[in-house]
């Protein structure tokens, strides 16, 4: 699929709203054809409707709809999820309605007639920037249960509480959630954090593993575990172990 593919299952979902019948079957032909899973609607009201049932990973929106204006199902839209990608359409060719659509969060813009073949193409870019940014997000948050580490701005927060740790304490914490569930020994923990193996390592692990325990386990069901003779992990709490 051209590497468009943004879900777990594999399948891209596209929701197609447009009150031409003929249209709307021949984009759902045209976004099968491109490997992807076509949600047709005929009107505002089902849009939003099937867009909650489905999560779609892009819209094709056609910008005049008989019961809601396209632009207020756009921000309905973007209410909702304020990354999904959007293809506008419309007959209009006014460059004032092109900026009143864009200026309302569509990401793109086709207007009538126009090719599928550039449906298509817009569509795939579309979804290839969002799969972009996703994955440029999802390298720099972790979360494991209600822990959340975010490298950007090197923050950590527990069931939305704020914590505040040291520069290496942060980066052991980085090192256990980029090994959930995983048991890593005193001395991958020193090569890792520190880059070293000099004497009495292990007792500088010992010293940093309490204060993280300290800081992101205390009164809270603990996260951080010693597996005796073998070194530490996390787990979230609904492990149980």
């Amino acid at each position: 699929m051209s590497g468009t593919s943004v879900s777990r299952t594999g399948s891209v979902r596209v929701l197609i709203v447009d009150d031409e019948p003929a249209l709307t079957d021949v984009l759902s032909v045209a976004v099968a054809e491109a490997g992807w899973r076509p949600y047709p609607a005929a009107d505002g009201r089902s849009a939003l409707r099937i867009a909650r049932g489905c999560a779609p990973h892009a819209v094709v929106l056609d910008g005049m709809l008989p019961d809601l204006d396209g632009i207020q199902v756009l921000r309905r839209l973007r209410h909702e999820n304020p990354k999904l990608p959007v293809l506008m359409l419309t007959a209009r060719d006014a460059l004032e309605h092109r900026i009143d659509g864009l200026e309302n969060g569509a990401d793109d813009y086709v207007t009538k007639p126009f090719s599928l073949e550039e449906v298509v193409v817009r569509l795939r870019g579309l979804l290839r920037r969002a799969a972009t940014d996703r994955n440029r997000t999802d390298d720099s948050v972790r979360v494991l249960g209600d822990l959340v580490l975010t490298e950007e701005t090197r923050e950590v927060h527990r069931a939305g509480q704020h914590i505040q740790l040291t520069a290496k304490e942060f980066d052991l914490l980085g090192l256990l959630l980029n090994h959930p569930r995983q048991v890593l020994s005193k001395s991958q923990i020193l090569d890792h954090v520190w880059s070293s193996s000099f004497d009495g390592g292990g007792n500088l692990v010992e010293v940093y593993i309490s204060n993280l325990r300290r800081k992101i386990d205390k009164g809270r069901a603990p996260m951080i575990h010693t597996v005796r003779g073998m070194g530490y992990t996390i787990r979230p709490t609904e492990d149980g172990r």
